[in-house]
């Protein structure tokens, strides 16, 4: 066990990119999408004006992929316009909506792994994560991974004030509370910024909204994979 977190008592947990894969269908999608209205730009063009319509369209519609698909149609209709026929929005609607048929396979060692931390019963386990409550439900569901969790909270976004109030509602002291997670800017920094705990494990692709800078911290540890959370956190 890592002696800096020898005092942490909750493990919470994010689930896209962490637990299952989901960011490679997003990106899949917007391919799917760009290559629909390649008459309009480059796919770095396309790219741009599609992070703009989902930038501006965050305040009312969140996070996850019916919030994507809607910025997707947005902007294929501020682009082409009249031309925007209806063989052109089914497809589009279509590389949006199938965001929302991920298996959520967990990814490898992802199961072994909870359960090694969960049948030690040195903490308590969260899952967290943000987006569409019926979207990330029925993906918790799909995983098969929620008995491994004494709690699973569905936020609308990741920040100090959410983490802080989690942890008051439920009793957890914030230098006991750890989140493990693939954003730093979601996962790793609002936590420690309040005097919590992280494990940063990145994934291959990182969303745009989700860059930021990185840096070093005493009450961080960076992982290269799920299965070593196992050496981290257990005797």
């Amino acid at each position: 066990m890592d002696r800096r977190f020898e005092n942490v008592r909750a493990v919470a947990f994010d689930a896209d990119d962490t637990l299952w894969e989901n960011e490679p269908l997003f990106r899949e999608a917007e391919s799917r999408w760009a290559e629909v209205l390649k008459d309009y730009g480059t796919e770095e063009e396309l790219s741009a004006r599609l992070y703009e319509m989902e930038e501006a369209n965050m305040p009312t519609l969140g996070y996850g992929a019916k919030a994507f698909t809607i910025s997707l149609i947005s902007t294929a209709v501020s682009l082409a316009g009249r031309s925007l026929d209806g063989d052109m929005t089914a497809r589009i609607l279509d590389a949006g909506l199938s965001i929302l048929r991920n298996p959520c396979n967990p990814m490898p060692g992802v199961r072994e792994t909870l359960g090694a931390i969960r049948s030690s019963g040195l903490y308590r386990m969260i899952l967290l994560t943000k987006g569409d409550l019926l979207d990330q439900k029925m993906k918790v569901g799909r995983s098969g991974l929620s008995d491994f969790f004494d709690l699973v909270e569905i936020v609308s976004d990741k920040n100090a004030d959410e983490y802080a109030r989690i942890c008051a509602r439920e009793g957890i002291r914030i230098e006991e509370f750890l989140m493990v997670g693939n954003s730093f800017k979601s996962d790793i920094k609002p936590v420690l910024d309040l005097g919590g705990n992280g494990i940063f494990i990145p994934f291959r692709i990182t969303w745009e909204h989700e860059k930021t800078e990185e840096f070093d911290h005493p009450r961080l540890v960076r992982a290269g994979s799920f299965t070593e959370l196992a050496d981290i956190l257990l005797p």
